[in-house]
This record gives C-alpha cells, sequence and structure tokens, in this order.
C-alpha cells in the first residue's frame, strides 16, 4: 500500500529558496510513490496578527506556487486548512489530551514568547494544531525541517497517549521525515542563522518571485570571509559553505566538485557563477507562477483539493468521535 504524506506551509509571504530546496522538492518527489497531502495552513499563521487581504493573497500565492514547483492537483491533494473543519475540531479533542508543561517547553513558542509578558493562547497551542493536522489524515510520513523534530515528537507523543486509553488503532502514529542537513540553507548576511520569510533585511533570502535584479544584489552581497579560499567548512567559514550548498543543491554538484572547480579563483567569481545558476533555475518557476495564476484555475483546484481532504478527514474524526463517546449517534 501507497504511505500516507502530510506537510504544510504557512502563508506568511513569498516562499524563499531556503523552502524549496529543503522541503518543496521534496514534496514533488514524494508524489509520485505516496498518497500526498499538501495543505496552506492558514489557521497557524493567525497566531500573530495578519491584514486579511494580504493573508489571502499570500494563501493563493502559496497555492500557485506549490503547483509552479512540480506539485501536481491530479497527484496530490492540495487544499487551505482553513477550508476543512475537521482541522480546529480535532484540534480541540487533542488539546483536552494534551499538558501545559509539554507545551510551555516547545522550544519556538519559547523564542517567539520571550519579547512579550504575555504570549497569545493560539501561540502557546499551536503545536497541537499541527498534531490535529497531521493525525486527520492518517499520516503515515510527515516531510518537515529539521526544527520541526520537537513539534512531530509532541504528535506522536499525544498519539500514543490517546491510542493507550481509547484504543491502540485511534491514531496512526506518524514518522517524520527529516531534511538532509546539505538542504540546510541560510541567511546571505547572517549564516549562523536559517533563511527565514520573517527577517528584517530583504537581502538575507531569496524568494522564488523575485526578479534578477534582487537575486544577484542579494548574492553579491552575501557575507562571507576575509581570506579569499573557497572551501566548505561550515563551522569556520559559515558564508562560503552556504553558497557552496546553495550552489550544489541547485545544481546536483557535489561540494568537493565545486571545489576543485573554484580553487585557486576569488569569492567573486563564486557569486558570479551562482547569481547564473539561480536566475536559470528559478526561472522556469516563475513562467509557471505566471501561468497558473492566469489561468484562473486556482480556486476551482482549491475547491476539489478540500472536498477530497475533508472526506479522508471525515472519516478519522468519525472514528475519534465515537472512541470518545462524543456526539448524539
Amino acid at each position: 500500500m501507497r504511505k500516507r504524506v502530510f506537510s504544510g506551509v504557512q502563508p506568511t509571504g513569498n516562499i524563499h529558496i531556503g523552502n524549496y530546496l529543503g522541503a518543496l522538492r521534496q514534496f514533488v518527489q514524494l508524489q509520485d510513490e505516496n498518497d500526498c497531502i499538501y495543505c496552506i495552513v492558514d489557521l497557524h499563521a493567525i497566531t500573530t496578527p495578519k491584514d486579511p487581504r494580504e493573508l489571502r493573497e499570500h494563501i493563493l500565492n502559496v497555492a500557485a506556487l506549490y503547483m509552479a514547483v512540480g506539485i501536481d492537483p491530479a497527484k496530490s491533494t492540495v487544499f487551505v486548512q482553513s477550508d476543512v473543519p475537521g482541522h480546529a475540531e480535532l484540534s480541540w479533542i487533542l488539546m483536552c489530551n494534551s499538558y501545559t508543561g509539554e507545551l510551555s517547553r516547545m522550544t519556538q513558542f519559547k523564542d517567539k514568547s520571550r519579547a512579550s509578558e504575555s504570549a497569545g493562547t493560539g501561540l502557546f497551542a499551536y503545536p497541537v494544531l499541527m498534531a490535529a493536522d497531521i493525525l486527520l489524515y492518517d499520516s503515515d510520513i510527515v516531510p518537515v525541517g529539521n526544527d520541526q523534530k520537537q513539534h512531530i515528537e509532541l504528535t506522536r507523543d499525544i498519539a500514543i497517549r490517546v491510542n493507550n486509553k481509547y484504543g491502540e488503532d485511534t491514531f496512526v502514529v506518524p514518522e517524520g521525515r527529516f531534511l538532509k542537513e546539505g538542504a540546510r540553507i541560510m541567511a546571505l548576511d547572517d549564516p549562523s542563522a536559517k533563511m527565514s520569510k520573517s527577517a528584517e533585511n530583504e537581502l538575507s533570502r531569496i524568494s522564488l518571485l523575485d526578479d534578477e535584479a534582487k537575486i544577484k544584489k542579494a548574492i553579491m552581497r552575501a557575507t562571507t570571509d576575509s581570506d579569499g579560499e573557497i572551501r566548505f567548512d561550515p563551522e569556520n567559514k559559515p558564508g562560503v559553505s552556504n553558497l557552496l550548498t546553495i550552489y550544489g543543491v541547485f545544481t546536483g554538484t557535489s561540494v568537493a566538485e565545486l571545489e576543485k572547480n573554484y580553487a585557486g579563483q576569488g569569492y567573486g567569481a563564486l557569486k558570479k557563477d551562482l547569481v547564473e545558476v539561480t536566475i536559470e533555475s528559478l526561472r522556469p518557476i516563475r513562467e509557471k507562477y505566471a501561468e497558473i495564476c492566469a489561468s484562473g484555475e486556482l480556486p476551482r483546484i482549491l475547491a476539489d483539493g478540500a472536498e477530497q481532504a475533508g472526506a479522508k478527514a471525515e472519516q478519522v474524526i468519525r472514528r475519534v468521535k465515537e472512541r470518545f463517546g462524543l456526539g448524539s449517534r
């Protein structure tokens, strides 16, 4: 039997190459041999205030980019989280089977709430909603970044806890599929930090829809070091190593081969070539994105995806409510 795969991306702005090289390319690869469900997780986005018009625009932006990078709605279920009520319904049931102690230990909550005396409840409960997203579809595999390991562990803990109390087949206990370290793309201006959509400096990242001038500016200004040697050494040469990683993942060239090719050359040569590699790699995505947006088919595709996802979710919700004794029938 084909494995069930679930993952999702927040609609918080244009997807950058770190998201693409680290996660979305894996989504595309998985869809040929698995039953894949890919969600735009808009309920997660509102843990912090969002402009409604911008949020709706970002939802459609991510959906179009999903398809532009190669996710095929004929092979995978693509939908918007809030279009399937089961996510919120199961989240409450799981909330009643999780504990404040385990949620307060979540690293992302501690990081994001550090600046304020009182964080929003949604931010605190975010991992439970993520668990609901995954468990709602009997997911076997969850492809996520290494920074999500703690969330996957919590999801597994909640599933096992419920299964022990209400029946061992109440939930499928999922496995995380974590990205290889080589796919970890760092910020161009600060290679000690992961590339992020929320970073203040726009030149810290390259987004999939950036124009050629922006791509060139970001790469040519990328942080390196002063010794001039092109060598992969993440600890001592994080900036150069990050550029080599991006180059290697885009082209399929090993780091060792890149080191050999650029032996004796300066950082300028590496950056200039990486500009061309990045532009050529992203051009088909931008063209496909424009084609999808112009087709007018996006609302229909998302509606069909929500219907497919809703039918799968309903089976799990019905089973869970029966085990918990919820409802009148």
